[in-house]
């Protein structure tokens, strides 16, 4: 091996040693911030003392350590201290190095696949999504079918959401004027953690999802007419190719006057669910209230246009959603960075961070966030991704982060959304029952659905106090002794 070669492979090996993650993906420079903190410059000034070693070098290879690419492999000041111990040869072979981690990361043409191909010719292409012929089922009039074989209480019969009946076809959505559909959606694909679609199992069998809230003294079903619209047919080996039928599916049910709430599954299923509402509301007139840890608008970042990590930037790049009409609350933890906080604000993202709420409290973050929904389009929808609560509360998530909401912050601003704005389209995604070997996950999940219902219920029956809490749950009326 050459003295050249031997110094090459060292660098590499040096690199991916101390490697931090890549940076995420500097995004289109469409105006000045107006933020009061400035946006990140990646432009890297060479000191004078190591300038003499970088001299000889190629302008590509100056302009690689100069325009802040280099960061991705280590951070700048590090970088520019290795360069002080190095010898100009051993400068080159460096940047030599990542110069080729660059290229051999890009998509070349001719060698890699720029799609994956599919068996076009199988009999059973979509025989995954095709729907059975109603002709071959037994006759009956449409409408919900109860399932429960008891009068009353818990157990008994086949598990639905809230313990609902039944629906399968829009028909049966008319028939029974059904005001909210439940369809799970199992899919967890678009992920780097499996388990997801084992959600809408996991809030079936579980309680939490019916009956009176105390807060409220509000029965939703009571109020309103709920059902279990089964599951979505998911293409478990594409998440590509599930998106259509998803959204399809998502809109039958809004195209019904039903709200569609939908069981995870992964975050990339809000992609296709808020784009089925906008199908059928209009592209622009949806706002979005988004609770999750991440912001879920990655681009760039992975070779695959649809994940768990991108929704939200998807969304508004099709113009289903714009930027004005996005609520981030809960964000935290180490993504995203600067640069894509400035990108928020440049598209006119409301968000709420949990630094946020460190600095204002809990009670001042939430009037803001409803005050902004209220606000906002005629048309709301909720996306909530339970990775936004505690993992005290949720551990069965597959991206966990530290500092989260309580459930006793969560409940309150899902209720008031959902009371005090038009809802017209409800997720919970994340649920990973295979990492909680309690009930806590899928139970909780199950309350914050209720609180939406519970919502809702109050806004049917004409309850619309900010912040309604009965007073029959909240005074005891004895006389003070």
């Amino acid at each position: 091996m050459s003295l050249r070669n031997s110094v090459l492979a060292a660098a590499v090996a040096a690199l991916c040693a101390q490697a931090s993650l890549p940076a995420l993906a500097a995004q289109a420079k469409k105006k000045e911030a107006t933020a009061e903190v400035a946006k990140p410059d990646p432009t890297v000034t060479i000191p004078e003392d190591l300038q003499p070693k970088l001299q000889g070098l190629a302008q590509a290879k100056r302009e690689f350590v100069t325009t802040g690419k280099a960061a991705r492999f280590m951070p700048t000041k590090a970088l520019l201290e290795r360069f002080r111990n190095s010898t100009p040869q051993e400068i080159e072979a460096m940047i030599d190095a990542m110069m080729s981690v660059v290229e051999q990361s890009k998509y070349h043409d001719g060698t890699d696949p720029g799609s994956i191909p599919l068996n076009t010719q199988s009999e059973s292409f979509n025989s995954w999504k095709v729907k059975r012929p109603t002709n071959l089922d037994p006759k009956r009039e449409p409408g919900p079918i109860n399932l429960s074989r008891y009068a009353g209480g818990r157990g008994g019969g086949i598990p639905t959401f809230a313990g609902a009946p039944v629906a399968i076809t829009p028909e049966d959505l008319k028939a029974g004027k059904v005001d909210i559909a439940i369809v799970g959606a199992p899919l967890d694909m678009g992920s780097g953690y499996r388990g997801a679609k084992g959600g809408p199992l996991a809030l079936r069998s579980m309680f939490g999802a019916s009956g009176n809230d105390m807060y409220t003294m509000v029965d939703p079903s009571a109020e309103l007419n709920i059902v279990d619209y089964g599951d979505i047919a998911i293409d478990n080996m594409s998440t590509e190719r599930s998106m259509e039928h998803v959204r399809a599916m998502v809109k039958e049910i809004a195209e019904t006057g039903a709200i569609p709430f939908i069981v995870g599954g992964d975050h990339s299923l809000e992609y296709p669910d808020v784009a089925a509402i906008t199908d059928v509301y209009g592209k622009g007139n949806v706002g979005v209230v988004h609770f999750d840890a991440h912001y879920d608008a990655g681009d760039g970042y992975s070779a695959h246009a649809i994940t768990h990590g991108q929704p939200v930037y998807r969304l508004i790049k099709e113009g289903h959603v714009p930027g004005k009409n996005y609520i981030q609350v809960g964000l935290r933890g180490a993504w995203p960075g600067p640069e894509a906080f400035h990108w928020m604000r440049e598209q006119g993202f409301r968000y709420h961070t949990m630094a946020e709420v460190e600095k204002k409290g809990w009670d001042t973050v939430m009037k803001t966030a409803v005050k902004e929904a209220r606000e906002g389009p005629k048309y709301m929808y909720i996306s909530f991704d339970v990775d936004v609560l505690d993992p005290a509360f949720m551990p069965g998530t597959g991206t966990p982060v530290a500092g989260g909401l309580f459930m006793r912050e969560a409940l309150p601003i899902v209720r008031r959304l959902c009371a005090e704005t038009n809802i017209v389209g409800f997720e919970i995604v994340e649920v990973d029952p295979l990492l909680d070997p309690s009930y806590k996950t899928a139970m909780n999940s199950n309350y914050i659905m209720h609180a939406c219902m519970t919502g809702i219920a109050m806004r049917r029956k004409g309850i619309t106090q900010e912040h309604f809490l009965s007073p029959l749950s909240t005074e005891h009326n004895q006389p003070e002794r």
